[in-house]
């Protein structure tokens, strides 16, 4: 990765946003970039956390195995978002596992060269603690947008963060419908009709399972 890249990538994440840019030069000198397949495991639960993952481009889901063995879908990432925050100030083992849902470019910083960084930019130390909150507000905020926004808003809003985290309006959904449909907090089945009737108004085109095409962006931003 060009030094220019790895400033690109640095300045997605909030946390580095407010920086000088001697400090933004610093850390990107300690990126490491890493390209995956969707599917590949950025990291998987039980192995070591040692280190700072920022998505530069695409998708990632994470998910935590439950006491009966299945698959809980915590959160989708997507460009700017980061992931491992918690093992930068202790030794540890994710507790998640974090797959690619699309081909996936990501920046990473390890543990000790942060915490170094730590010590020496207390204005990015700071930063960390703003963004640590905000990730808890981000958490409530979407608790109750699925307690009130309609589940028509929810999946238009996915579309539309979808084919802006991908770069074009024609993609196939990284999610299955199992998986959206608990991410949406509903079914596969009204996710189903939901996107037929999103067909049917010209705001989208399917073909085959999978395949989404977004005809109308802002249409789908008015979906209430």
């Amino acid at each position: 990765m060009h030094q220019h890249e790895a400033e690109d990538c640095v300045r997605l994440v909030p946390i580095f946003q407010t920086l000088a840019e001697g400090d933004i030069t610093s850390i990107a000198k300690l990126v490491r970039d890493q390209t995956l397949k969707a599917g590949d495991f950025l990291f998987t639960e039980g192995t070591a956390a040692d280190r700072l993952y920022i998505l530069a481009h695409g998708q990632a889901k994470v998910t935590q195995s439950t006491a009966a063995g299945r698959e809980q879908l915590l959160r989708v990432l997507g460009a700017g978002d980061f992931d491992g925050e918690g093992v930068l100030f202790t030794k540890g083992e994710h507790t998640t596992t974090a797959t690619a849902l699309t081909p996936l470019s990501v920046c990473t910083i390890s543990q000790r060269d942060f915490q170094a960084l730590l010590k020496s930019t207390p204005a990015l130390a700071l930063n960390v603690l703003n963004a640590l909150g905000r990730r808890v507000v981000a958490l409530e905020a979407k608790t109750t947008a699925q307690a009130v926004a309609s589940v028509s808003e929810r999946l238009a809003n996915y579309l539309v963060e979808t084919a802006g985290a991908i770069g074009k309006p024609s993609f196939d959904l990284p999610l299955k419908k199992k998986d959206l449909a608990q991410y949406l907090g509903t079914t596969p089945e009204t996710i189903s009709r939901k996107l037929a009737s999103f067909e049917d108004a010209g705001l989208i085109r399917q073909s085959g399972r999978q395949h989404i095409e977004v005809l109308d962006a802002d249409g789908l931003a008015l979906q209430d």
